[in-house]
């Protein structure tokens, strides 16, 4: 009667083990729908800033064109004046960019479900591990197949505050779970915001060097994400005050999302996407403070040697 007591608790371990293992990965699965829908979201925002008028206003610059020379053949003062006002038109349609305007507080509430879910991953798994962003290796690098995993930007959260990395063949095998060290492998919540900076500066953030990016990060203000940026850099340390994010939101105490504040909202989280493609190095969040009013962001980044 014993050892039929005594089998059935293995069984018994090993069937919560696998349930739980199967939630996790149900999570992972919804995460990764969650941030595919928000990178959709963004790819529309940025359509939606661009210019419809275009062709039309290339139009008219042509018929305006033709008007004015074909006066000049005719000596006709009519096709002159003709010219002129179609021309004035083409360059008034041209440069004139009907901007569709998008509430900051859409961006926010599309973001807390990736939150929401990292938070319940890190809770059922009991991490408590520190958030290590990884830079992808460049374009350009040619990998081996087995390598090609490493083209992706992650970040590894481990499970103990250890300071060990996986090795680069582990991280390669796009798995959500690692072993050795125990932790977790997430996709970047900034990094499309990241590649939508890189598109609107039309700059590589991974051919340029820190001083440059020190000087781009600034103008993320002109595209409304924040009120303004403030950079103080010293070695392999960066202090970033951002003040009056879009994001801001998302510290809430009535939210009380814990992952925020290790991973960084996707404003804070972009920026060390940056960081790490620019130096090529791992990026660690500190400490990321926010005052009482959610005004004001401070966020210290860490670039990891070796």
């Amino acid at each position: 009667m014993s050892s039929k007591k005594s089998e059935e608790k293995p069984t018994s371990r090993k069937t919560s083990e696998d349930s739980k293992y199967t939630n996790i990965k149900h999570l992972f699965e919804m995460l990764q729908r969650v941030q595919s829908e928000n990178e959709l979201l963004k790819q529309e925002l940025l359509k939606s800033r661009q210019i419809p008028s275009g062709k039309i206003g290339f139009a008219l610059i042509i018929a305006g064109a033709l008007s004015l020379v074909g006066s000049l053949v005719a000596s006709s003062s009519t096709l002159a004046f003709i010219g002129l006002g179609l021309t004035f038109w083409g360059a008034l349609f041209l440069f004139t960019r009907p901007i569709r305007f998008v509430r900051g507080s859409l961006l926010d509430w599309t973001a807390i479900s990736s939150y929401e879910t990292i938070d319940r991953m890190l809770e059922d798994l009991n991490y408590k591990g520190k958030g290590i962003y990884v830079p992808p290796y460049p374009k350009d690098v040619y990998l081996p197949e087995h390598l090609k995993g490493l083209k992706e930007m992650i970040i590894f959260i481990s499970a103990t505050s250890t300071s060990k990395m996986p090795t680069i063949e582990e991280m390669a095998r796009k798995e959500f779970l690692v072993k050795n060290p125990k932790g977790i492998c997430i996709s970047p919540p900034g990094y499309g915001l990241m590649s939508l900076l890189e598109k609107e500066m039309r700059t590589d953030f991974s051919h340029i060097d820190i001083e440059t990016l020190y000087n781009i990060l600034p103008k993320v203000t002109e595209l409304g994400l924040a009120g303004e940026i403030e950079i103080e850099a010293e070695n392999n340390s960066a202090h970033i005050t951002i003040i009056d994010s879009i994001y801001k939101d998302l510290y809430s105490r009535d939210r009380a999302l814990k992952s925020v504040h290790l991973i960084g909202c996707p404003l804070i989280s972009a920026i060390a996407c940056a960081l790490a493609k620019t130096t090529g190095k791992n990026i660690a969040i500190v400490k990321n403070e926010t005052s009482p009013d959610l005004k004001k962001s401070e966020v210290w980044y860490q670039i990891i040697e070796g």
